[in-house]
């Protein structure tokens, strides 16, 4: 054993380092919630950009020259889908992207998406899959799959990682569904500046209202908001809050005229910076249900 030892010290490095030769598979996320995923996966064997990041809304965004370029030298692209980010398809077209595309939705349980308040028809199914950590495991193995196929020499290393994760997904469903068990069922209520918790509230039984529909772009009628207004105070509703990117004013507005107090912020499309309260998803899910369940007790 100590002359086996002795031979690997000795043996000169390209001998036993040939992995780390290759070069990285070059991964482009859309948005700051996915490229935390496929950072989890993918670990120091990937190099990875994100095109939306940080406290930026998915839903306006204007790609730039950057992005193309990006796009361009990627080997993989991952993509929320479901109509999430209504641009990267001319993005990847005029990039061009020639790599594995994989859409993190892919097999996930959706839900049709909320009629935009001032409007009568449905706009197909909510993309806001991530709210529910649940169908965040088929997201992560989606990733798994697709980093693996795309780079088949570290594949082993890929789903390894994403059973780790899994594990670690699931743990942070029971503990959030523990976390809403504590505020009683009749509490169970929250506005929100735009429709983002359909899934949260299917996986974990919280009822939201809010101003807009599940896009930020939509805007509301002066009925609508009047009609939140009653809903607030009949229900004597107090867990209000504001999304890191979405405008305040309305749910502010709210506030001021149901005598109703505006929480913490919450993060439902984009994560915060490294040194706010969600620079992860789990970090981010555990901020929201903290702030939530504070919120409803006192409703």
């Amino acid at each position: 054993m100590m002359l086996r030892r002795y031979f690997l010290a000795a043996a000169p490095p390209f001998a036993v380092l040939p992995a780390l030769a290759q070069a990285k598979l070059k991964v482009v996320a859309t948005f700051s919630i996915l490229a935390d995923l496929v950072n989890e996966v993918g670990s120091d064997r990937i190099e990875l950009a994100v095109l939306v990041g940080a406290d930026t809304d998915a839903h306006t965004y204007q790609p730039k020259p950057t992005d193309a370029r990006a796009l361009a030298e990627a080997r993989t692209l991952v993509s929320n889908g479901l109509g999430f980010e209504g641009w990267i398809d001319r993005l990847a077209k005029a990039a061009p992207f020639k790599g594995r595309a994989i859409v993190a939705t892919k097999g996930v349980a959706t839900l049709q998406g909320a009629p935009t308040p001032g409007h009568s028809h449905a706009h197909g199914p909510d993309p806001h899959c991530w709210q529910d950590a649940g169908r965040v495991r088929r997201y992560v193995g989606n990733i798994v799959e697709g980093l693996a196929a795309a780079d088949a020499a570290n594949a082993a290393f890929y789903r390894e990682r994403g059973q780790a994760y899994d594990k670690r997904l699931a743990a942070l469903d029971q503990w959030i569904k523990a976390e809403i068990a504590k505020v009683p069922a009749t509490q169970r209520r929250a506005i929100t500046a735009h429709d983002s918790f359909r899934y949260f509230t299917a996986a974990y039984g919280v009822q939201f209202s809010a101003p807009r529909g599940f896009t930020t772009e939509s805007e509301p009628s002066a009925k609508d908001v009047a009609a939140l207004i009653r809903q607030v105070r009949e229900q004597k509703i107090k867990a209000l809050f504001v999304e890191n990117m979405s405008n305040p004013g309305l749910v502010e507005q709210i506030a001021r005229e149901s005598a109703a107090v505006v929480g913490p912020r919450l993060y439902s499309d984009a994560l915060s910076g490294p040194g706010g309260p969600a620079p992860t998803y789990e970090a981010m899910m555990r901020h929201n249900v903290t702030a939530l369940v504070a919120g409803m007790m006192k409703n």
